[in-house]
C-alpha cells in the first residue's frame, strides 16, 4: 500500500513510523517520476515491511523545502525519524531495494 503523505500526516506516517520509510517526491507533470510511479508501487505490494509514501512537491512545499528536494523524482529513506538515504532521478528497482 502507498501512503500519501501530507504536512497533516507527515509526523504520524514518518516521524513516528516503527518501519523504515521510502519517501517519493513527484509530481504530476514530472515524466521521470511517471516512470517510476510503478516501481514504488511495486515495492510498496512486495515490501510489507517498509511504509511506501508518496509526497507530490506542488502540494506540499514545506515538505520539499525540509527535505531540500532540487529535483524529481527524489527517494528518501527514513528510519526512526532520521533521514538515512537520499537519491535522484530515475533509477533500477534494485537500486531502491538495497537502500531499504
Amino acid at each position: 500500500m502507498v501512503h500519501t503523505i501530507t504536512e497533516k500526516n507527515f509526523e504520524e506516517k514518518v516521524l513516528n513510523a516503527e518501519a523504515t520509510v521510502l519517501l517519493d517526491f513527484w509530481a504530476g507533470w514530472c515524466g521521470p517520476c511517471r516512470m517510476m510511479s510503478p516501481v514504488v508501487d511495486e515495492l510498496a505490494q512486495e515490501r510489507p515491511d517498509v511504509l511506501v509514501g508518496k509526497v507530490n512537491v506542488d502540494e506540499e512545499t514545506a515538505l520539499a523545502e525540509k527535505f531540500n528536494i532540487l529535483s524529481i523524482p527524489t527517494f528518501v529513506v527514513v528510519k526512526k525519524g532520521e533521514v538515512v538515504k537520499q537519491i535522484s532521478g530515475v533509477r533500477p528497482k534494485a537500486l531502491l531495494e538495497e537502500m531499504l
